[in-house]
């Protein structure tokens, strides 16, 4: 590798510009991949971006580097020693909530040093070996970044870099071309279309390289995730859904936008009840909500991966409409898995060893309560991909108001538990109900008088001291989904009705796009199941209906969305079964645009014939003048009279171009070429082992005696002098002679 001085000893290099840009750019873009993560701390974003563009524009006014290479590796040495109080304290702190806190602080740690050597290289920076060392390093950013995330940002940056890596090698290669030369110099105005060639040539390969690349990552696909895609490297996950609940604590979460999870459903869901169920909580202390008494079981999949957890107590009494779904969850601090209720079935890869494999999906399990909550064993600290089956229960009024009240003593036990409460609640509950007589009317009077006599509203007034309940239902009379469910379930008990709260998701935001619901944190809620005696668990939801807002901002948003969701589906999990589907798909369709194709080329030619036989007989003086037409186009064709045609506009409009444009020598070497077509027409055609003079000697001896003999030579001599001797190109003299030549064969040929 070449050790010679870059731009600051040879500022004359015609490709230097565009090299020191396409450089800058490629370890700029890498940067910008790594903090698009997400994963970096803000202060060394920070640092980095503004030491890069510093850095930037003084290479843009030619300034040479600012380090020394011995200062540059004292500098690097030096920071080895700074490196494990990184990993062991600073970079430890930042990533304390993560999953796997020791090996995401070594990755966070790694890339520290990687950009602090970068940063260094790139102010010592003074020979091509240097360059090549950036170059390396800024793709292993890019490595680093595809291990911190799978975002769709990383696909369009990572395109970025790809253009600007070629562009930086086409570059280097060049200025080592043009050391070499016997003269790196351009005529005026040549760098900039050098520079423009230059960038023409790099996007086309860039794109060819995406291209290519595209087809060959879906030809040859991946069969599981690797170990660093296992890892979950996040730096915090998705809190509020554990095992107990404290009031005020969803409020909190559902400030946050961020995307927890995706129901695949393919439709939009007309179902008034339709939550993505989590958690069943049953006893209640007046500030949290617990489960005591989990009892889980361990269901296992049969040979197919099917894990059924379906109820027998569910089958009859609800009338129910089955829904098939997909969940793409992220990774989060409950261990909870969220979906539809009633669950019949679920099927995925709950450990994330490999999570569309089939024997990975046959040796997982999940864990069921007697509450019906549905738990991973295996924990959701990685994103989780699984299917599932619910039934979707239609709640009969008639037979619900029929119900007996006559609980079994498990159930009560356990869900009529109320805690030391506020005389005015059992008194507000008996008021609410005064005119109910069974236990669905009460539970309906309670769900109504709450959502028509309270607000809902996430930014709570006032101190709710040891009492929220109270402080909620007769001072504040305002607060978010907890508030109302507790406030139903405790009312209800009060009232001798088994009850239980329910944590989970609203359906959130459907995409037609992606035939998917968006689920945000902003989506979690509180709701109610009530106990009816024969007919199992119903659902209540007495929180008010909040107003959402949508507009063109919301519809840009399903979009990129729906672009994620697919960059997820098919690249991010892009696996043998896809490339199966894949080609399915593409078979069936193939077929079906061939059929089409076939049906409307037959449909085109039956009625073109209709058309052409009835516009014939109503012009039969056509007969003669379309034959008499065709044998025109023929000739035309035969004797190339459009290739000439095409030539002489062409020349007739670069002759007329601007002085700067007409001294080119290429211009000259395409009325050389013209030249050469009119001898070869009249028998004089040159020899590849010919010179230009060469041949003009022996068209002088086949033309010896005629005045055409100086336009020969005098042309001949104008081209070679503007091609080989470096004088400018008088374009107007040689078309003149063209012209004289092309007229003196003429005559002679007549």
């Amino acid at each position: 590798m070449s050790s010679a001085p870059t731009t600051a000893n040879l500022p004359s290099l015609p490709a230097e510009r565009f090299f020191r840009g396409s450089l800058f750019f490629l370890i700029f873009t890498s940067v910008a991949t790594l903090i698009s993560t997400g994963k970096l701390d803000p202060v060394t974003s920070v640092l980095v971006v503004a030491a890069m563009l510093y850095k930037g524009f003084r290479w843009w006014r030619g300034s040479g580097a600012e380090l020394s290479h011995g200062a540059a590796t004292w500098l690097v040495a030096s920071y080895l020693l700074f490196f494990p109080l990184d990993i062991l304290i600073f970079s430890r702190g930042f990533v304390e909530n993560s999953t796997n806190p020791a090996l995401y602080a070594t990755l966070l740690g790694a890339v520290h040093f990687l950009l602090f050597v970068m940063l260094v290289r790139l102010y010592s920076a003074t020979t091509d070996r240097d360059a090549l060392f950036l170059t390396m390093l800024a793709f292993a950013a890019i490595l680093a970044s595809a291990i911190l995330t799978v975002d769709t940002s990383f696909l369009g940056l990572f395109f970025i870099f790809v253009l600007f890596g070629v562009a930086t090698f086409v570059g280097m290669e060049l200025r080592r071309g043009g050391r070499s030369a016997i003269s790196a110099t351009l005529q005026p105005g040549g760098e900039k279309k050098l520079t423009k060639a230059l960038s023409i040539a790099a996007l086309s390969v860039a794109a060819g390289s995406v291209v290519i690349g595209s087809a060959l990552f879906f030809f040859f696909p991946r069969f599981s995730a690797g170990y660093m895609g296992r890892t979950g490297l996040q730096p915090s996950l998705m809190t509020g859904f554990t095992d107990d609940v404290e009031l005020g604590q969803i409020g909190e979460i559902k400030k946050n936008s961020q995307v927890v999870m995706r129901v695949q459903t393919g439709r939009p869901i007309d179902y008034a009840m339709l939550r993505w169920r989590g958690i069943a909580l049953s006893n209640f202390d007046g500030k949290r909500w617990t489960a005591p008494h989990r009892n889980p079981s361990t269901q296992l999949p049969n040979g197919e991966g099917w894990i059924y957890v379906a109820d027998p107590a569910q089958k009859a009494n609800y009338r129910p409409a089955y829904l098939p779904y997909t969940v793409q969850m992220q990774p989060m601090a409950s261990d909870a898995l969220f979906a539809p209720s009633d669950v019949v079935s679920l099927k995925g890869s709950f450990s994330g060893e490999g999570s569309n494999s089939a024997f990975a999906m046959r040796h997982t399990y999940v864990w069921l309560d007697d509450t019906g909550s549905l738990f991973n064993p295996f924990h959701n600290y990685s994103p989780l991909r699984y299917a599932g089956l619910s039934r979707l229960p239609i709640v009969d009024p008639v037979k619900l108001r029929a119900a007996s009240s006559d609980y079994p003593p498990e159930i009560q036990s356990r869900y009529l538990q109320l805690p030391l409460l506020d005389s005015r609640i059992p008194e507000l509950a008996r008021s609410a109900t005064a005119r109910a007589r069974t236990p669905y009317d009460k539970a309906v009077a309670i769900e109504n008088f709450l959502r028509t006599r309270y607000k809902y509203t996430l930014n709570l007034m006032g101190k709710p001291g040891d009492d929220a309940l109270s402080h909620f239902l007769f001072e504040t009379k305002a607060g978010h989904c907890e508030y109302f469910a507790s406030a139903m379930a405790i009312m209800l008990r009060t009232l001798g009705i088994p009850t239980r709260e329910v944590n989970g998701f609203l359906p959130g935001e459907y995409n037609d796009l992606a035939g998917d619901y968006i689920v945000r944190a902003s989506d979690a809620h509180s709701w109610v199941e009530v106990y009816f005696p024969e007919h199992g668990w119903a659902t209540f939801d007495p929180t008010p209906a909040v107003m959402e807002e949508s507009g063109v901002l919301s519809r840009l948003g399903l979009y990129i969305d729906w672009m994620q969701v697919a960059w997820s589906d098919w690249v991010i999990n892009y696996d043998f079964a896809h490339q199966v589907q894949m080609a399915q798909g593409l078979q069936r369709n193939s077929h079906n645009w061939r059929e089409t194709a076939r049906k409307w080329w037959a449909h085109s030619q039956r009625k073109s014939k209709r058309w052409m036989a009835i516009w014939l007989a109503s012009h039969e003086w056509l007969g003669m003048i379309v034959p008499v037409g065709l044998i025109f186009v023929l000739a035309i064709l035969r004797y190339g009279l459009i290739d000439k045609f095409v030539r002489r506009v062409r020349l007739y409009w670069q002759l007329r171009t601007p002085e700067s444009a007409r001294a080119n020598p290429l211009l000259a070497s395409r009325l050389y070429a013209e030249f050469l077509r009119l001898l070869r027409a009249r028998g004089f055609a040159r020899k590849a082992s010919q010179t230009a003079l060469e041949f003009a000697v022996e068209v002088e001896a086949g033309l010896r005696g005629s005045e055409l003999v100086p336009a020969v030579r005098e042309f001949t001599e104008v081209y070679a002098h503007a091609r080989f001797g470096g004088v400018a190109c008088d374009t107007q003299r040689m078309g003149s002679l063209l012209e004289t030549l092309r007229a003196g064969m003429r005559r002679r040929k007549t």
